[in-house]
């Protein structure tokens, strides 16, 4: 927790409205794509999270905001906390109050859709549900399902933007990494599939080489029939 930028997302809000940072540079320091911090910016994305100062909150300092400013590539480095704050481990599901019990369902069907990389048990824990409902959201059985739209959570009070945050970097973890694309194949079988596609192993590997002789002969006899044609012809 100590390297680790706290609610990345509002962080990134605050920054694109108050600075004059290059979307790569607040996407680095962010930990976001820099087409997510465009759609920041154009109001496509983190639609109702309220801005959060990084200089309030310690996290950057005003000379370091000035400095990513005046230099397109340089890159913000994360102010060292002053005080360190313990890690709460909660075991069991969130306590969701009544009055919001009945928007569960909205952000499940948010966080199936926008962090597929979650867990049933990180969901669980975030808006305090159930693996069954879980899957039937996921699965378009649940019983309300036609009326279902999907609502941020930290928007609807469910979670903190800095509970779903660490949820999604601890889900990010255990993502597979890419396959390896396939490798090109050895020189020895390329060499054999060249010489199929010429027609095979008769073909010979290099042309033969001119015979000069034969050519200026036969553009002499040739050169010969035409003036004997010309003579017969008068």
């Amino acid at each position: 927790m100590a390297n680790t930028l706290l609610m990345p997302k509002a962080t990134a809000v605050w920054l694109v409205d108050n600075t004059a940072l290059t979307f790569e540079q607040i996407a680095e320091f962010c930990r976001l794509h820099p087409l997510e911090v465009g759609a920041i910016a154009d109001g496509d994305a983190a639609q109702g999270i309220k801005g959060m100062d990084p200089v309030m909150t310690g996290q950057l300092t005003r000379e370091e905001i000035a400095r990513g400013e005046g230099n397109p590539n340089h890159k913000l480095k994360l102010s060292e906390p002053k005080v360190r704050v313990p890690e709460t481990k909660r075991k069991g599901p969130r306590y969701t109050p009544l009055s919001k019990r009945q928007d569960r369902p909205n952000a499940i069907l948010w966080l199936v859709r926008n962090h597929p990389e979650l867990k049933d048990a990180q969901i669980s824990r975030l808006v305090g549900t159930t693996k069954s409902t879980i899957e039937q959201i996921r699965e378009r059985t649940h019983w309300n399902s036609a009326n279902l739209v999907p609502m941020d959570p930290v928007t609807l009070g469910l979670c903190s933007q800095i509970d779903l945050d660490l949820e999604v970097q601890r889900a990010a973890r255990y993502l597979p990494a890419a396959p390896a694309g396939e490798t090109l194949l050895p020189a020895s079988q390329t060499e054999g599939l060249l010489i199929e596609g010429l027609g095979g192993s008769d073909t010979p590997p290099e042309e033969k080489e001119l015979d000069a002789d034969a050519v200026f002969a036969k553009l002499s006899s040739l050169k010969s029939k035409d003036e004997n044609e010309d003579e017969d012809e008068h």
